[in-house]
């Protein structure tokens, strides 16, 4: 059950517990207000918000969770596939009292956020993603011409990825951090909280479900398209290096769609420039439900 009594720091309460699907979700919970979910990526967790929590906080009731395997959150054997991480999220707002939400997805946490706009158009009123693809949906031919990134392939082989990095986990999510700020860096202490939930064989294994289970997303997110269109308002916002790709992805299947390409912008968006993206957010999640 919900472990609510946490204490807060300042506007913000102290990770805690969720049960939600089945599984034990770490979440930081913030302000009051409409619901904003915020879903992270890889090689990421609920941190990666640090910097846009208190500003969405003073008028948002804010909820932040580790995804299933990642942070401090529970590290199944399976569920990695994107349905079922927006069944994670469903579970987690009911779980909460939430009957209506913003989502915010980047990266891992961006198919889910669509998944989840898709089947629960009443649950989610506005969507918001970034810096990532959507399976096998048109538009991405340009990012993808000379193939994925490298590590879609090494991460999705199982056992593999672990068994090379296990003893090197600080460099190789060192490596991702700095190159998604462009050469900026995270600041230390966030940083040191993310590495430290990326140790073992164990970590390493969850935190590359995702990858794992990249075919069985691509076939939920084809299948959603088929079935419908995404009638929820909805902000695609780019930088370096997706651009504009998952934008030209959803234009053909969203009525209401806007896009935008924040320049000189790394991939780890709310790290590398947070005013920014809450330039952005701010008039979108406070446009009247």
């Amino acid at each position: 059950m919900t472990e609510i009594a946490a204490e807060r720091t300042g506007s913000r309460r102290e990770p805690h517990k969720v049960r939600a699907n089945g599984v034990e979700l770490n979440v930081a919970v913030a302000g009051e207000g409409p619901a904003v979910l915020l879903l992270h990526g890889f090689p990421h967790t609920w941190r990666l918000w640090t910097h846009v929590i208190d500003d969405l906080a003073a008028r948002h009731r804010v909820i932040a969770p580790d995804l299933r395997g990642f942070g401090d959150s529970a590290r199944p054997a399976d569920g990695y596939d994107a349905g079922t991480l927006a069944d994670d999220a469903e579970a987690l707002l009911a779980a909460l009292g939430v009957t209506s939400a913003a989502v915010v997805g980047i990266d891992v946490g961006t198919p889910p956020a669509f998944l989840l706009a898709m089947r629960r158009p009443g649950l989610v009123r506005r969507l918001v993603v970034m810096e990532s693809l959507l399976g096998r949906l048109p538009g991405a031919e340009d990012f993808l011409a000379g193939g994925p990134p490298w590590w879609f392939g090494f991460h999705a082989e199982p056992g593999l990825a672990e068994s090379v990095l296990a003893g090197h986990e600080e460099a190789y999510v060192d490596w991702f951090l700095d190159r998604g700020t462009l050469g900026h860096g995270v600041r230390p202490d966030i940083r040191d909280a993310i590495v430290r939930t990326y140790a073992g064989r164990d970590a390493l294994r969850a935190a590359f479900g995702p990858y794992r289970a990249l075919p069985v997303t691509a076939r939920q997110i084809g299948a959603a398209v088929a079935a419908g269109r995404l009638t929820v308002p909805t902000t695609v916002i780019g930088a370096h290096p997706v651009g504009r790709a998952l934008e030209r992805q959803l234009r053909p299947y969203a009525d209401d769609l806007t896009g935008h390409v924040l320049e000189d912008t790394g991939h780890i968006v709310p790290l590398h420039h947070p005013d920014a993206l809450l330039r952005l957010l701010r008039p979108f999640l406070s446009t009247p439900w």
